[in-house]
C-alpha cells in the first residue's frame, strides 16, 4: 500500500532510534547503580515485599517468576547491553522481524523494572519511555520506509506531552495565567542546574516573555503538527527549541531529551537530503502496524478525555503496561524552596552543641557554596524525592524511615547514593537528625561577596536526633 509509507522521514526515525537507544541506556544504567538501596531485598522498599501485596494484572513483570538482587542486576545490565547495540545500528543490520524483537527486549526489561519501582518509579518520563518505547518497536529498519501510522502515533504523543501540560498550567496555579510563575521557578524546581541561578536572575519582564512563550509552545504549536510540511517541521522545530531552553535551565532526568527525539520524528528531512530508495514493507508488518494503531487509538480515549477535563490528571497511567498516559507538569509552582539536610553525630547523647556532620547528596542543594551540577539525563532517584519531601512529609512516609535506619547501620548502598558520607561504613553515627531549611538563590551582590549561590535560613526540626534501637525506626 503505497500510503503505508512516508521515506522521506527516514533520517528523522534513525536519529529518534539511536536517540531513544540512547535514554534506554541511561534508563538501565542508573538503575543498575541505585536500585539495591532503594528497591533491593534490604532496600527501602523491597521488591519482594511489594509483589506479595500487589495482584499480578496490576504489576506484571518478570520479576513475579523469581526475584533476587543479582537477577534485578543482570535485567539491568542485560538491558543496557541490547540498548547499547541499538545506539550502535545493530537493529539496522538485521532482518525487519528480527530488528522489532530487538526493541521489545528493552522495552519488557525496563517494564519489569518500572512496575515494582513503587514511588522511587513514579515519575512521568518513566511512562513516557515505556510508551514511545512500545511504539518504536512498529518504526520498522532500514530496510523499509517509516510506516506512516506509527509516526503519527509518535505526533500524538509529543501532543498529549506539551498540550497536556499546558492545560493543566492554565488550570492549575493562577501565576501560569498571570505570567509570573517563571519569577520563582528556575529557584524552586525539584533540582536546578548550573545555569538555573543565571536564569533566575533574568529581568522579570523577560521572565514573562518565557511564560507567555511557554503557554504558545504548548497550547498552540502542538497542534501544528498534524498539518502538512513544511509546517509540522516548524512546530516540531519550536518544540525542539523550547526543550533545550528546559535543559539549559534544570534537569528534568530524560523527559526533555525524550522529547526532542520525538519531535524529530515530525522533521521532514528530504527537504535537506533526497531519502535512499527503501523496500516496500511486507504485508505481514503492514497488518500489525495497523492493529496496533488500532489499540492505541482505543487505548487513547481516556487520555484525550483527560485532556479536555476540569479535573485533568498529571502524569498517569491508565493501563499496567503503560501503553497510552496522560501527562503533564508544574501545575502548581512553588514559592518558597525548602531543603532537607540530615546529619549525623558520634556523640553518645546528642545536644545543640554536638558535633553534628552533614551528610552531602549528589544533586539536590546542600552546602550553600557548592554549585548545582548537570546530571539530566541521568536521574537520581533518592535527590528527587527528598525534594518531595520537603514539600510534606507524607511523601515519605513510605521510605524516609528506612532511609534513616540504612545511615544508622552505615549500608554501603546507600552511601554510594550519596555525594559525601562524614561517617565511614565500618563506623555509623549514633544519632542523625533532620532539619528544615528555607534556600534562595543569593544575589549579584551576595554572590560577589561570598562566592555562594545559596542563603538558607533555618526553619524547623524534620526529625529529632534518632539512634538504631532495638525495635529498628518504625514511626520516624
Amino acid at each position: 500500500m503505497e500510503w503505508f509509507s512516508s521515506p522521506g522521514y527516514w533520517l528523522g526515525r534513525l536519529i529518534f532510534q539511536r536517540g531513544l537507544a540512547a535514554l534506554y541506556l541511561v534508563a538501565f544504567v542508573g538503575a543498575a547503580l541505585q536500585f539495591r538501596a532503594l528497591i533491593g531485598e534490604r532496600g527501602m522498599l523491597p521488591v519482594p515485599r511489594y509483589l506479595a501485596l500487589m495482584p499480578w494484572r496490576q504489576a506484571p513483570t518478570l520479576f513475579r517468576a523469581y526475584y533476587s538482587d543479582r537477577f534485578f542486576a543482570s535485567v539491568a545490565w542485560g538491558g543496557a547491553a541490547v540498548s547499547a547495540a541499538l545506539v550502535a545500528g545493530l537493529a539496522d543490520r538485521v532482518p525487519l522481524w528480527a530488528a522489532m524483537a530487538l526493541w521489545v527486549v528493552p522495552w519488557v526489561l525496563y517494564l519489569s523494572i518500572v512496575n515494582v519501582g513503587q514511588t522511587w518509579y513514579a515519575f512521568g518520563w518513566e511512562s513516557l519511555l515505556l510508551e514511545v518505547g512500545f511504539l518504536a518497536v512498529f518504526l520498522g529498519n532500514e530496510r523499509v520506509a517509516p510506516p506512516v501510522l506509527v509516526l503519527v502515533l509518535l505526533r500524538w504523543v509529543l501532543f498529549r506531552i506539551e498540550f497536556g501540560a499546558g492545560m493543566i498550567k492554565m488550570r492549575g496555579d493562577e501565576c501560569w495565567r498571570k505570567l509570573t510563575c517563571l519569577y520563582y521557578h528556575h529557584e524552586t524546581q525539584p533540582m536546578p542546574g548550573p545555569l538555573s541561578w543565571f536564569f533566575h536572575r533574568l529581568p522579570r519582564p523577560l521572565h514573562r516573555v518565557e511564560a507567555g512563550a511557554n503557554h504558545v509552545t504548548q497550547l498552540v504549536v502542538p497542534v501544528f503538527l498534524f498539518t502538512p510540511q513544511p509546517i509540522a517541521t516548524g512546530a516540531a522545530c519550536l518544540m525542539i527549541l523550547t526543550q533545550l531552553w528546559l535543559v539549559l535551565s534544570g534537569n528534568f532526568s530524560w523527559l526533555n531529551w525524550l522529547t526532542i527525539v520525538l519531535a524529530v520524528t515530525a522533521v521532514d528531512f528530504s527537504l535537506l537530503r533526497e531519502p535512499p530508495h527503501l523496500a516496500a514493507a511486507p504485508l505481514w508488518y503492514e497488518c500489525v502496524v495497523i492493529a496496533v494503531t488500532a489499540l492505541v487509538v482505543a487505548l487513547s480515549y481516556r487520555p484525550a478525555r483527560n485532556l479536555l477535563s476540569r479535573r485533568q490528571s498529571m502524569n498517569r497511567s491508565y493501563d499496567s503496561l503503560h501503553l497510552v498516559n496522560a501527562y503533564g507538569a508544574f501545575g502548581s509552582v512553588g514559592r518558597i524552596r525548602h531543603e532537607i539536610v540530615i546529619e549525623g553525630t558520634a556523640d553518645p547523647v546528642p545536644r545543640e552543641e554536638s558535633s553534628w556532620l552533614v551528610y552531602e547528596f549528589r544533586g539536590k542543594p546542600g552546602d550553600p557554596g557548592r554549585w548545582p551540577r548537570q546530571f539530566a539525563p541521568y536521574h537520581l532517584r533518592l535527590d528527587w524525592l527528598m525534594w518531595f519531601a520537603a514539600l510534606s512529609p507524607m511523601y515519605a512516609e513510605s521510605w524516609f524511615g528506612g532511609l534513616i535506619e540504612r545511615l544508622l547501620t552505615g549500608d554501603r548502598d546507600t552511601l554510594r547514593l550519596l555525594r559525601r558520607s562524614p561517617f565511614p561504613a565500618d563506623a555509623p553515627p549514633t544519632y542523625v537528625r533532620a532539619r528544615l531549611y528555607r534556600y534562595r538563590f543569593t544575589t549579584w551582590r551576595e554572590l560577589r561577596a561570598t562566592g555562594a549561590c545559596w542563603e538558607r535560613t533555618y526553619v524547623r526540626e524534620f526529625l529529632r536526633p534518632t539512634r538504631l534501637a532495638a525495635s529498628r525506626i518504625q514511626n520516624w
